[in-house]
């Protein structure tokens, strides 16, 4: 039923009208995304590698989660931009919507912090699962991938005789070892979310009927046209 409703709200961003709507349904996925994200760290049993690296920051510069998440994802959309990597108007939604979303919920606490490991494993899969299905409807809306994924393809167009997988690992590895240094919380769940995120984003994908690799992305310079084109 959820994959039905997914087939059907995806439309082309050929006019500022549906520009405005995608907009929205990204935001709104993202937001949702940021409760996935809140449902991992409430499970206190180390975070997820670019989490411990969001968190280090958080605690070593003593500001919220969110500010030291914005920061970094502009970092690396900088990088992007660098790299010349295609840019999308849900990467700035991205960039932003997250951090602040988690931030929404460490006000809120709804979800008190696991005190026991089976519990922490139980909420930090059910963190992904939520992840992993507004990742589906983030990427339905067609205005470019989180600045994180767009770094990943960035990397392997110029190390391309590595496979994906073993750049992502490096990427990975790199983050959480910073987070690490910056006092991020590393443990079992760390672990969890490195092997389990790729496979639980692939069965969600899956039970959406959802082809993520389908979908055409429309870049920043398009969007725009299609806006001004339609004031």
């Amino acid at each position: 039923m959820y994959g039905e409703a997914l087939d059907r709200i995806i439309v082309e961003n050929t006019s500022a009208g549906r520009i405005i709507r995608n907009m929205l349904l990204a935001a709104v996925s993202l937001f949702v995304n940021g409760f996935g994200i809140y449902l991992t760290i409430q499970a206190n049993i180390g975070a997820s590698p670019w989490d411990v690296l969001n968190l280090g920051a958080s605690k070593t510069l003593g500001i919220l989660y969110g500010n030291a998440s914005i920061a970094i994802a502009l970092t690396i959309l900088f990088i992007d931009i660098i790299m010349r990597e295609p840019i999308g108007l849900a990467m700035f939604i991205d960039a932003t919507v997250v951090g602040k979303s988690v931030d929404f919920f460490n006000w809120l606490a709804p979800v008190p912090k696991c005190n026991s490991l089976p519990l922490g494993i139980l909420l930090m899969i059910a963190g992904l699962f939520v992840i992993a299905y507004t990742q589906g409807t983030y990427m339905a809306a067609q205005l470019g991938c989180g600045p994180r994924d767009t770094l990943l393809v960035g990397l392997k167009k110029r190390l391309k005789r590595v496979p994906i997988g073993a750049v992502s690992i490096g990427l990975l590895s790199l983050a959480t070892f910073i987070g690490w240094l910056l006092g991020g919380p590393v443990g079992i769940g760390t672990i969890i979310s490195a092997l389990c995120s790729g496979p639980i984003l692939q069965f969600s994908l899956g039970t959406l009927h959802f082809d993520a690799a389908a979908v055409k992305h429309q870049n920043l310079r398009d969007s725009l046209k299609v806006l001004f084109r339609s004031a």
